[in-house]
């Protein structure tokens, strides 16, 4: 055998519980705008101009180019092998368990927190709309910012993980039509907000520098630093990638997904960031959870931003969709592969894993209903950066293993674009704030102990051949 079939697990996942074939690349490109446009730049951007000032739009720059690599990287491996489970699935077939491991629970980390940030994101623009009938403030917020806990967040992805167990098909077709509304929001901020475009607001336009400096209030800022953070605006690719096994054509339908979405979210980050920017100083919607209508306020567009605020409401969900959908996907390859208690793995009768999606919405709304929005994101980020480097190695090693193999997508220019998401990746890490890493390093230590004590014995492979 030739490629990734030579691994075992991989042939193993292909025989047990299988997921319905029901996306097609329209469906698979709207799970990737709705995943990548959503809290990274209606709320995000406010995070990033208190990080990095007007230089946002070059922290937005980088992490876009970063992002892009990774991107083509992905698409050659999910085209390549059309199996589900994404980073994790990729790096057991070209990098051996031990990593796969590390990848995988780095994907944990990563979904997790991208839905509880999310979530908390979609409450920062319900929280002016439920008070304002009567809804007590304190239960619209974490313990940290003075309230008792975020139950509107909590709500909002028990209604999305309800969706999910319905079904996959029912699920995409509600995605594709939020997905639309929430670009018609973003045209519409842009529509007003762009023709308000005041070059004074760019001035100073780095105010922190470029690279990452810690202030005495021990917040990291600069350039680097804001990239670091607002780099979650843009992935939500990855998502497409754990849809491999439901995808109808996975040849050619997930390269237009991964590409496409990247593509067009690309665009409309530039449009609306500059309008944000470029129509009121950043200090007045630094650190807002909900900077886009924050603006229009202030622009004196308040019925504008009493639509964006109930648009954000309705389609941000999207966001969460698209990480719930792809955290239950990897959780059920794990549990294939015996690194989860295989009852995980089960499969309901319309074809979706109710126990993994379930359990998975569990713990993020725990996460979502005490931490602030920033923290979850920084540490969502760690383990992002993680998969995606994984990745572009997996990608540069099978193209020395086996250049001749089949790929239906091929990235272009792939020794720059492998070794630019690697080193890119890598700068964005070191970026993150220091409790980030800290958090992340601490995060990966218990999995690796947990992998030991645990999953290098029941996992397929551990069972299957003599430890030395």
């Amino acid at each position: 055998m030739t490629g990734w079939h030579r691994r075992k697990p991989i042939e193993t996942a292909r025989t047990g519980p299988r997921l319905t074939p029901a996306l097609s690349w329209p469906h698979l490109m709207a799970m990737g705008i709705g995943s990548i446009v959503g809290t990274g730049i209606l709320t995000l951007i406010g995070v990033g101009a208190d990080r990095a000032g007007p230089a946002v739009l070059l922290s937005f720059a980088i992490a876009g180019a970063i992002c892009a690599c990774a991107a083509l990287a992905y698409a050659e491996m999910a085209t390549m092998m059309p199996a589900a489970g994404s980073a994790y699935t990729y790096s057991y077939a070209v990098l051996g368990e031990t990593i796969a491991w590390i990848v995988g629970w780095s994907l944990i980390l990563e979904y997790s927190l991208v839905v509880s940030t999310v979530a908390v994101g979609w409450s920062g623009y319900a929280t002016p709309l439920l008070t304002a009938i009567g809804f007590p403030k304190a239960l619209t917020m974490g313990p940290a910012l003075g309230g008792i806990a975020n139950i509107p967040a909590i709500f909002i992805i028990a209604v999305v993980a309800g969706l999910l167990c319905v079904g996959t098909r029912e699920s995409a077709r509600l995605n594709t039509l939020l997905v639309a509304i929430k670009i018609v929001t973003l045209a519409l901020f842009v529509a007003v907000a762009l023709p308000a475009f005041n070059a004074q607001n760019l001035h100073p336009f780095m105010p922190h520098g470029f690279a990452k400096m810690v202030e005495p209030d021990g917040t990291a800022r600069g350039v680097m630093a804001a990239a670091a953070i607002i780099f979650f605006a843009f992935y939500g690719f990855d998502a497409i990638s754990t849809a491999a096994e439901e995808a109808r054509r996975p040849e050619r339908d997930l390269s237009i997904g991964i590409v496409g979405s990247m593509l067009a979210c690309t665009l409309i980050y530039i449009l609306v960031a500059a309008a944000a920017v470029g129509a009121l100083p950043y200090t007045k919607f630094a650190n807002s959870p909900e900077p886009l209508a924050l603006i229009l306020r202030e622009m004196g567009k308040g019925q504008v931003a009493h639509i964006i605020a109930i648009a954000a409401v309705i389609a941000l969900p999207t966001v969460i969709l698209g990480f719930l959908y792809g955290q239950s996907r990897i959780f059920l390859v794990m549990a294939r592969d015996g690194f989860l208690p295989t009852k995980l793995a089960a499969i309901s009768s319309r074809g979706t894993p109710v126990r993994i999606t379930i359990l998975t919405a569990v713990l993020v709304s725990i996460l979502a209903g005490i931490l602030p929005i920033d923290q979850i994101a920084a540490l969502a980020n760690a383990g992002t950066l993680i998969a995606f480097i994984a990745v572009a190695i997996c990608m540069l090693v099978m193209r020395r293993r086996d250049p001749a193999i089949k790929r239906p997508f091929r990235a272009p220019l792939a020794w720059l674009v492998g070794p630019g998401a690697v080193l890119g990746c890598l700068y964005l890490f070191a970026s993150l704030p220091a409790k980030t890493i800290e958090w992340c390093l601490l995060w990966n230590t218990i999995g690796l102990v947990i992998y030991l004590l645990y999953g290098r014995h029941r996992s397929l492979l551990g069972q299957e051949a003599p430890r030395l």
